[in-house]
């Protein structure tokens, strides 16, 4: 059997000494950007992709080991462990197939085989498997059993048949072959339940859905088995889709009697095995296949639709920052006014207010008095507008101070508000602004999160962010286990300020428990500002362990040593000393200078203790110190004129935000408190096959608008700009591509869904698309 060590080298295809090596790592208490980052000679460059893949399958093996133990140690105490079934459960790769294996015996509550092998009906049985000549009457007859209830024939075939139909249906040769079959040719049937047409209206496209149930994408497994626990949807598995009408034999029927070796002719007890076949099936094993698929189904839906999360996350996460500029945030309202915050460029708060520019109060003018006033007193440079109720009003109200104050130089952006409000309401909220009223940090959270993304998001539970689907309907502890692996990786890709970082951005960093950045944010306040890396270790219960691992990603700005504003750990500081006096430049001289940098090669330095891979990552850094991966930042401009569903016209060519990546398209913000949908077939003139090929949260693009239908408050849109409404798509995908994601595809004589709008095919995928969407 191969160890732990050697499956996942060849699952990641990678040799068996790098996996054993990261192994030792992370059992040692290394985190992943560490390993990832700093140890790149010991894993042999594993990136952090391939450790998250590594650390969660590591788990996994490790659990099914440890469930395998277990089991042997439970058949071996039954006497039951022969050198076959051993070298079965040794061989057993997957948790499913190991449970298959254990199952007969498995200890079971007493069932009816059990009691009719209590009544002596177990040679009965075996008699009849194995004498196929027999008489099954005639044959019971002689196993009547008055004091056990067995007083007829009829009751000892029930019973011989209850003793083999579990025999049968514990062979785990028979499981896989049937959950195979099922696997690859059940059709999911999917109706409406009685009585709930209306209640359940929102669950419409799947009233009478048929669908092959290997093809079924996670949005739609998702948005069916919803519907099915909100009581709207019934669902079932058809294991013979291509049966002909009445015909009752059942396709695995046939594979059970296959694998059982049962061939079964026109001997006097091959009628009575036919039947105990059938009943295996029917009465074993096909509800325990459906209820096992559709878990599986659930888990698999699960997993896209966290990964889907968690890319969406790490996206808008790395979104560029505006940087750090004093800026006037606006969380806009209407009749309870419009929150007015001014923060600094290191975010701390300078002034609030509150104006009323909007109905019923209209106070138009005095509002832009008192926001000229306060940019003017703090030098504000950006204008944050939350992009919630009242937005594309407040907007105007920042493009009237621009126009009526040009002197000002002001930069106004619409900036997803999408958990402000639970920032606000939050313990770190209450935390940082203790005396401030609840509205008017969220108008703080609003500003901040333009400045710097990521350090004011990372204060906000993720799933409130609002760039996930069905985050309510997944595992909360899988989604959270993912999420929090996201948010790690972009922190410590980016890097924090050790000076001006919050407590909730420190916890972030690799080896920083919250303790640990409560920790030292007291001790930042009580003695001043780090002026170098090694004072992390005077911070109460931070060792060398939680340095080693912390300081790399910690900066600190104008220090003593110019290297603790870059990522060179400290542990490589005497290899940069090295480098300085080779080339025989101080280190001032050296860091950005790439014509000398350039110029090096990584072999020149490399020894026993800092290999090629980390000399180059060091020669990297000096080259660009302290460099942010983020892009450049880039914000859309909403079209004047177009606020709300009702100025939308088709063809209009528009800017927009991509707020969310599917599977089966992007949705996109494009300034009218709806998100419209690019879906996948008009994301390109090529085909697509992945919508994060070609865009991503945060991505500024222009698009087209193909269809609204104002009554449902759905918007379709194309980003190929010379798509026409009311034309069908020209995605040059294949022609099953839109009936996929629309979900309209049928077995049988299915009736195609009529076009409910002009633009025909498209306006269908993107009705569909916006239906499992909305679920």
């Amino acid at each position: 059997m191969q160890t732990i060590a050697q499956r996942l080298a060849q699952e990641l295809q990678v040799r068996t000494q790098q996996v054993d090596a990261t192994i030792a790592l992370l059992d040692d208490g290394a985190t992943v950007p560490f390993v990832a980052r700093y140890r790149k000679e010991v894993t042999g460059g594993l990136d952090d992709t391939q450790l998250r893949q590594l650390h969660s399958r590591l788990n996994y093996l490790r659990e099914l080991d440890a469930r395998r133990e277990t089991i042997l140690q439970s058949i071996d105490q039954q006497g039951k462990l022969d050198t076959t079934l051993l070298t079965k459960i040794r061989a057993a790769d997957s948790k499913t197939e190991l449970e298959d294996l254990y199952l007969p015996y498995k200890p079971k509550r007493r069932t009816k085989g059990q009691i009719a092998k209590e009544a002596g009906l177990e040679p009965l049985a075996d008699a009849l498997l194995n004498q196929r000549q027999l008489d099954p009457e005639l044959a019971a007859s002689g196993y009547l059993n008055v004091d056990a209830g067995i007083d007829t024939n009829k009751a000892a075939l029930d019973g011989a048949r209850a003793i083999l139909m579990e025999r049968f249906a514990e062979q785990a040769e028979v499981i896989a072959a049937v959950r195979e079959h099922m696997n690859q040719q059940a059709q999911m049937e999917v109706r409406v339940s009685p009585g709930q047409e209306q209640a359940g209206a929102k669950f419409r496209d799947y009233f009478e859905h048929d669908e092959a149930f290997k093809r079924i994408p996670s949005h739609r497994a998702l948005a069916m088995l919803r519907g099915r626990n909100e009581g709207v949807l019934t669902l079932n598995l058809n294991a013979d889709p291509q049966a002909e009408p009445g015909q009752k034999h059942s396709q695995c029927e046939s594979i059970i009697a296959e694998r059982l070796n049962l061939k079964l002719g026109n001997q006097p007890a091959d009628a009575w095995l036919k039947s105990v076949v059938q009943w295996t099936w029917k009465v074993k094993l096909s509800l325990q296949m459906e209820t096992e698929l559709l878990g599986q189904m659930r888990e698999r839906a699960e997993a896209d639709a966290i990964k889907v999360f968690a890319d969406n996350l790490g996206d808008l996460l790395m979104a560029a920052p505006a940087g750090p500029r004093t800026t006037l945030g606006l969380d806009p309202g209407l009749r309870t006014g419009v929150k007015v915050v001014v923060v600094d460029h290191t975010g701390k708060l300078l002034a609030t207010d509150t104006i009323y520019p909007h109905a019923p109060r209209n106070q138009w003018d005095a509002s832009i008095q008192t926001l000229a006033k306060l940019a003017k007193a703090h030098g504000v440079e950006l204008v944050a507008i939350g992009n919630g109720t009242a937005s594309r009003e407040t907007d105007k109200l920042a493009a009237d101070l621009k126009q009526r104050h040009p002197e000002l130089k002001l930069e106004k952006v619409m900036v997803s508000e999408a958990g402000a409000s639970v920032y606000s309401a939050s313990e770190t909220a209450a935390k940082e602004f203790p005396e401030l009223d609840v509205s008017l940090r969220g108008a703080v959270s609003i500003a901040r999160r333009l400045q710097d993304p990521l350090a004011e998001l990372v204060k906000i539970d993720p799933q409130s962010i609002g760039v996930g689907q069905y985050q309510h309907d997944v595992s909360q502890t899988q989604l959270a286990r993912s999420l929090d692996a996201v948010v790690e990786d972009c922190v410590n890709a980016v890097g924090v300020d050790v000076n001006t970082a919050s407590a909730a951005l420190l916890t972030r960093v690799a080896g920083l428990s919250q303790t640990l950045a409560h920790n030292l944010v007291s001790y930042r306040d009580q003695h001043g500002t780090f002026a170098e890396r090694k004072q992390l270790l005077k911070v109460p219960r931070l060792g060398p362990k939680a340095f080693e691992q912390s300081a790399g990603f910690l900066r600190i700005n104008q220090g003593r040593n110019p290297l603790d504003s870059s990522g060179v750990h400290p542990e490589a500081y005497p290899l940069v000393e090295r480098i300085s006096r080779q080339c025989g430049k101080p280190l001032d001289a050296l860091l950005g200078n790439s014509q000398v940098l350039n110029s090096l090669s990584a072999t020149q330095f490399a020894d026993d203790q800092f290999g090629i891979p980390t000399v180059t990552d060091v020669l990297a850094e000096l080259d660009k110190p302290g460099r942010d991966p983020r892009g450049q930042f880039e914000t859309a401009q909403f079209a004047d004129g177009v606020e709300t569903l009702k100025d939308l016209q088709p063809a209009m060519v528009l800017q927009g935000v991509v707020t969310n990546v599917t599977h089966f398209g992007a949705f996109v913000d494009i300034g009218v408190h709806q998100d419209g949908l690019v879906h996948i077939s008009a994301l390109s003139h090529q085909f697509v096959d992945d919508p994060r090929k070609v865009v991503k949260t945060g991505d500024v693009v222009r698009v087209k608008v193909m269809e609204v239908d104002i009554e449902r408050k759905r918007i379709g849109l194309s980003m190929r700009l010379d798509d026409e409404p009311g034309q069908a798509s020209k995605a040059k995908g294949r022609p099953q591509d839109k009936r996929s994601a629309s979900g309209a595809s049928r077995s049988g004589n299915a009736k195609p869904r009529p076009s409910s709008s002009p633009a025909g095919a498209m306006g269908n995928a993107f009705a569909d698309a916006f239906a499992k969407a909305k679920r």
